[in-house]
């Protein structure tokens, strides 16, 4: 079974209109309201593969009682904790002649609120997948998802983290099954710039020295390279494609490892079926369908061993 955990969903609130004002009232041509959040992401396409999953988390006030119904009314399974006071963030987004986000902090986490998401997780199975996703509420400590791992550390869970940084390099003592930072953030872990796939699969092997056994780095225009636990290395190119959103792809990338890895037990095919995801959604307007990832797929080849 796969897990998914959000510890600061949203609702994504999106205006579009031409032109952006700030001496008179701007007038929107639509507005949209989207669920968000990293793990609820991984969540959709999973789901929207045929993967059995839950999602997890922190809703709060009328705004998460939405963001659920939202979420149930699209198929995806889920059991948030829902906090005693505030509210579940709204996020704005803007879309004119230049986008313009504008993300909430959220309700406050306390102590015992973590220790109620912590008593849920521990029913979690030996053999089960944990996706910890995205960045932690300011009202908890960057060692949030290193508390968690700490506290399932015997129960050999199958952890997934997609984070940055400290909060990112704390977990990888608890030995994760999958780290998925992109280019950018795996060069700022070592205060470089990587130019090169030499320099990506040099820190790449860095950071599975550490502890992470397999490493899934997401490189933009330029596909995505894997460093297997096996000390294989592969690249994935993009499929031709026109970028549309660039929102969720990173998930979209993780929820097609996962698929392709739980389905075929093949890193190759887990990269590549992660690809066309990753894809499917940067080409779409919001997160990939079952019908925009198939397609994709055909145009995907087949990821190439690289020798170094």
């Amino acid at each position: 079974m796969v897990y998914t955990l959000t510890l600061n969903p949203a609702l994504d609130y999106v205006l579009k209109t031409g032109s952006l004002f700030y001496d008179d009232i701007n007038r929107s041509q639509s507005e949209a309201i989207y669920y968000g959040g990293k793990g609820i992401n991984v969540s959709f396409v999973l789901s929207r593969l045929g993967i059995d999953n839950k999602a997890l988390g922190f809703l709060a006030g009328f705004t998460g009682k939405e963001l659920e119904k939202m979420l149930k009314a699209d198929g995806i399974c889920c059991d948030f904790n829902y906090l005693a006071s505030g509210n579940t963030r709204i996020n704005v987004k803007l879309k004119a002649d230049k986008e313009i986000d504008i993300n909430a902090n959220g309700p406050k986490i306390s102590d015992c609120d973590l220790d109620a998401l912590m008593k849920k997780l521990s029913a979690l199975n030996s053999g089960d997948f944990l996706v910890l996703a995205g960045s932690v509420p300011n009202s908890l400590g960057y060692d949030t998802y290193e508390k968690i791992m700490k506290s399932l550390d015997e129960k050999e869970i199958n952890f997934v983290v997609d984070a940055t940084g400290k909060s990112l390099l704390n977990t990888l003592k608890y030995k994760p099954f999958l780290i998925k930072p992109n280019h950018i953030e795996l060069g700022e872990l070592f205060g470089k710039r990587l130019e090169s796939e030499k320099e990506i699969a040099h820190f790449a092997k860095e950071l599975q020295k550490m502890g992470a056994k397999n490493v899934l780095v997401s490189c933009a225009e330029k596909g995505a390279t894997l460093l297997d636990e096996y000390g294989n290395i592969y690249k994935s190119e993009n499929a031709d494609g026109k970028l549309i959103n660039s929102v969720g792809c990173g998930d979209s990338m993780v929820a097609g490892f996962l698929a392709g890895y739980i389905n075929e037990q093949s890193y190759s095919k887990a990269l590549m079926l992660g690809t066309a995801c990753g894809n499917a959604t940067a080409y779409s307007e919001a997160l990939a369908t079952k019908q925009d990832i198939e397609s994709i797929l055909t145009k995907i080849n087949k990821p190439i061993k690289l020798d170094m």
